[in-house]
C-alpha cells in the first residue's frame, strides 16, 4: 500500500526573498546543482532589478521568465496553467495537484505558483494524502521546518493574479553557457537601470510603473514629502529588494576571479550593491511590514535620507558594471 505521506527530506530553504527564481535554485539544489543564490539571483536578472514602487512590482518586472531559467539551466520543463481558454480551474487543479504528486513520489520537488506564500512561486516538497495538504518551501513560508496548506490553494488565487499553475522540471539535457548567460546578465542589469519607460507619462492622472533609477529617483522623492504614508508596496519591496540587491553583491564577487581584467571594477560593483543593501536594511523599521503607516514627518525624513543613500550606492555599482563591460 502507498504511504499517506510522502515528503522529500532535506530541501533548502530559500536563502533570498525572492519571489521568482529562488524557487529554481531550491529545486535544483535537492536534485545535485550546486548554484549559490546569489549567482542564481544574478543570472536570472533579479539581483539588480528594482520596480514600482508597488506591490506587484517583484513580480511584475523581471528579465526573464521562472521557466526560462530553468531552461537556461539545462533542464526541459513542462507549465502547468490553471487559466487559458477551454480550461476549467475547477477540474484542471485536481489534475494539476495528481501530477504533482507523481513527481513527489519519482523524488522532484515541484515548483507551484502560491502554494504557500501570496502570489509567488514555492517549492513543494511533499504531501499528506490524509490531511489533503503539501509541504515544502517559500520566500517567507517554511523557513524553519516546511510550511504546509491545502493542495488546492493555487487555484484560489484566481481572478487576483495570474494563475501559473506549476513546473514540472524535467530531465537535465544541456549545460548553462555561463560566460553568455553572466555577460547578458550584466547588460541587461545596465539596461535596467537606465530605463525610461514610462517617464513621458509622469505628471498625468494615472499612477505609472517606473523601473531602476527612475524607480529610486520617485521612492526617494515621495518619502521626502512630509504627508506621505507607508502602502503595503513600500514594505513588500523593501522585503524583497533588500536581499536581491545583497545577492547582486555575492554575483559580483563570485564574478570576480573569471574576469581578471575587470575584476577591480566587479569588485567595487560588490561593495556599492552591498552597502546599498545595508541602507536598505536600515529602512526596515521605518518602511517595513511592522513599521507604522503614518503619516510621520520624522520618520519620512529618515527613510528619503536612507533611500537616496540606497539609491545612490546602487547607481554607483551600476557604473562600476559599465566599466566592467566596457573592457570585456
Amino acid at each position: 500500500m502507498e504511504p499517506k505521506t510522502i515528503v522529500l527530506e532535506g530541501v533548502d530553504r530559500y536563502r533570498v526573498t525572492d519571489p521568482l527564481f529562488e524557487c529554481v535554485r531550491v529545486a535544483l539544489s535537492y536534485r545535485g546543482e550546486a548554484y549559490s543564490p546569489a549567482y542564481i539571483q544574478g543570472i536570472s536578472g533579479a539581483a539588480f532589478r528594482i520596480a514600482g514602487i508597488c506591490p506587484c512590482a517583484p513580480t511584475c518586472s523581471y528579465a526573464m521568465e521562472t521557466w526560462d531559467l530553468v531552461k537556461l539551466l539545462g533542464y526541459e520543463m513542462e507549465p502547468l496553467s490553471l487559466w487559458g481558454e477551454g480550461i476549467d480551474p475547477q477540474t484542471r487543479v485536481h489534475e494539476m495537484v495528481a501530477r504533482v504528486k507523481d513527481e513527489i513520489r519519482a523524488g522532484r520537488p515541484v515548483i507551484v505558483w502560491h502554494a504557500f506564500t501570496m502570489y509567488e512561486w514555492d517549492v513543494v516538497c511533499g504531501y499528506d494524502e490524509e490531511k489533503k495538504q503539501f509541504l515544502g518551501r517559500g520566500s517567507y513560508a517554511g523557513l524553519d521546518g516546511y510550511a504546509t496548506a491545502d493542495q488546492t490553494r493555487m487555484a484560489t488565487c484566481i481572478g487576483t493574479s495570474p494563475s501559473f499553475g506549476a513546473i514540472l522540471v524535467g530531465e537535465k539535457r544541456g549545460e548553462l553557457d555561463s560566460r553568455t548567460a553572466e555577460l547578458a546578465a550584466l547588460r541587461e542589469a545596465v539596461r535596467h537601470a537606465h530605463s525610461r519607460a514610462n517617464e513621458d507619462k509622469l505628471g498625468g492622472d494615472e499612477w505609472v510603473m517606473l523601473e531602476g533609477l527612475l524607480c529610486y529617483d520617485r521612492w526617494v522623492s515621495d518619502f521626502s514629502k512630509p504627508a506621505t504614508t507607508r502602502g503595503p508596496g513600500d514594505a513588500y519591496c523593501l522585503g524583497v529588494y533588500r536581499s536581491t540587491h545583497r545577492a547582486a553583491s555575492g554575483f559580483m564577487r563570485e564574478l570576480a576571479p573569471k574576469y581578471p581584467e575587470v575584476a577591480e571594477h566587479l569588485e567595487c560593483a560588490a561593495a556599492h550593491f552591498a552597502t546599498e543593501a545595508d541602507m536598505l536594511d536600515q529602512c526596515v523599521e521605518l518602511l517595513g511590514w511592522e513599521s507604522p503607516k503614518g503619516p510621520d514627518p520624522e520618520r519620512n525624513a529618515r527613510a528619503t535620507t536612507l533611500l537616496s543613500q540606497a539609491r545612490d550606492c546602487y547607481a554607483r555599482g551600476i557604473e562600476e558594471t559599465e566599466k566592467a563591460l566596457a573592457n570585456l
